[in-house]
């Protein structure tokens, strides 16, 4: 097996912004007091970056894919996390058997 090394630098490169990021964020946390407007910003990234990779999927694929996934939203609306996850799944696979 060969590596490429174009590959092997952008995948140190990527490592290491994460990386910085993550230290940077730790640094400011602990250096500045967290003010109640700040950590519900904090608070709401995870469902934003969520939000941000399933999005352009749900719209980009099929009409099945897409009802199963606001079947899944509705699901999570109101249930637990894993019961609206096994609903998405059982959605999109009876939909795509019924829709095609």
């Amino acid at each position: 097996m060969t590596v490429d090394p174009a590959t092997l630098l952008t995948f140190l490169g990527m490592m290491a912004v994460t990386y910085a990021g993550r230290i940077g964020g730790y640094w400011l946390v602990r250096r500045y007091p967290v003010g109640p407007r700040l950590r519900a910003g904090l608070e709401a990234v995870p469902l934003a970056v969520l939000t941000a990779i399933i999005a352009p999927t749900v719209l980009a694929t099929g009409p099945a894919e897409s009802l199963a996934a606001l079947a899944t939203l509705l699901l999570a609306w109101r249930m637990p996390v894993l019961i609206a996850m096994l609903g998405g799944v059982a959605a999109v696979v009876l939909l795509r058997a019924i829709i095609g």
